[in-house]
């Protein structure tokens, strides 16, 4: 079996822990230097008190590893990135933020092991879902990619619980957004170019966040007019946001901002993930649109209750982790999320979590 060290044990680390220790394949060890997160997992999971901070201690925990999959804040997987070209470990994270991937395609420059950033839902499946869709044009003229993680049941003025990193969620409502706009690629405003539309009966609004596009800007450069990522929240959840960043001036007292969502917003199982894309431009001659939209809820996953954003997160790292495994994408190097075949995805046991419903 192949070794695996899932570095994080939060909510996404351990549902990571959890599936991949449940194939059989794999011999896991989960690492976080809070061992009260340890409590409760199978006893077939590995567990170690590290500090993935302490260069040393993360140099010891991967030694002969095939794998290190990142499930830690956006701010600290940087370092676990460069343990593992030094550990010549093969290396996937989640993470949406873009300066961190920058260091991990530099790092990747050369190496004999694959380094796989932005694993997760966006960055990561919707990227997949955006490319099957780019790839039956003839000429690109917008490719709109759109992802929300909800509360099936709001019941506050944000209209939103809290359902996954805090840190990951407040980094994307204020760092700049990469998008192409009329053919150049550009940096917009976080919070901005708020729109709204509706899926099966509901209305939803969305809005620039960072990180969501992966590495569609560089990939799709002098392909297409305009290309951006937005979230998907209820309407007059931006409005609230942007009163406590800007006008509160929160955005610059982050740590205070964290404290009052986690104290105020709890958390919630009862979720739904929407993946929405469209694409429009010329094929045969004609102009067309071909639209992806997909709602993936909370379920039952191995007798353990998981939240829909859980679910979705863990299951775009283990299926490509799977697919490494097994040959089936490239193994050195920078890999792109639009490396990856959807049918071949969708087709993979862990990947199977974002098929469609009958």
């Amino acid at each position: 079996m192949k070794h695996i060290v899932v570095a994080g044990a939060g909510k996404i680390g351990v549902t990571i822990a959890d599936m991949l220790a449940a194939s059989g394949d794999y011999r896991v060890t989960l690492a976080d230097r809070a061992v009260g997160r340890f409590n409760g997992l199978s006893p077939s999971i590995e567990t170690k008190a590290v500090d993935v901070t302490d260069p040393r201690a993360l140099s010891e925990l991967l030694k002969g590893s095939f794998a290190v999959l990142s499930a830690v804040p956006f701010n600290l997987t940087g370092g676990i990135a460069v343990a593992a070209k030094e550990a010549g470990a093969h290396y996937l994270d989640l993470t949406e933020d873009v300066a961190t991937t920058r260091k991990v395609k530099r790092l990747a420059e050369g190496a004999q092991t694959a380094f796989i950033p932005q694993c997760g839902l966006a960055p990561g499946f919707i990227t997949i879902a955006a490319y099957d869709l780019v790839r039956r044009f003839d000429t690109l003229h917008d490719v709109r990619m759109r992802v929300g993680a909800l509360p099936k049941f709001p019941s506050n003025a944000l209209n939103y619980n809290l359902t996954w990193s805090t840190e990951g969620l407040i980094n994307e409502y204020c760092e700049p957004c990469e998008a192409i706009v009329n053919g150049e690629r550009r940096e917009v405003p976080p919070m901005e170019e708020l729109e709204e539309f509706s899926l099966d009966g509901v209305t939803y609004e969305a809005f620039n966040t960072s990180g969501g596009l992966g590495s569609m800007c560089e990939t799709l450069q002098g392909k297409v007019r305009n290309l951006n990522y937005r979230t998907i929240r209820y309407p007059g959840h931006a409005a609230i946001m942007k009163a406590l960043l800007n006008d509160l001036r929160l955005r610059d007292r982050r740590d205070v901002l964290k404290d009052i969502l986690e104290n105020a917003l709890p958390a919630t199982l009862q979720d739904v993930v929407i993946v929405f894309v469209t694409v429009s431009g010329m094929r045969d001659g004609q102009l067309v649109q071909d639209t992806y939209a997909n709602k993936i809820y909370s379920a039952e996953v191995g007798g353990v209750m998981r939240s829909a954003i859980q679910i979705t997160t863990a299951a775009g790292i283990t299926g490509v982790l799977d697919l490494l495994a097994a040959g089936q994408i490239p193994a050195r190097g920078f890999v792109r999320q639009e490396d990856i075949d959807l049918s071949t995805f969708l087709a993979n046991r862990f990947g199977r979590a974002y098929a469609p419903r009958s």
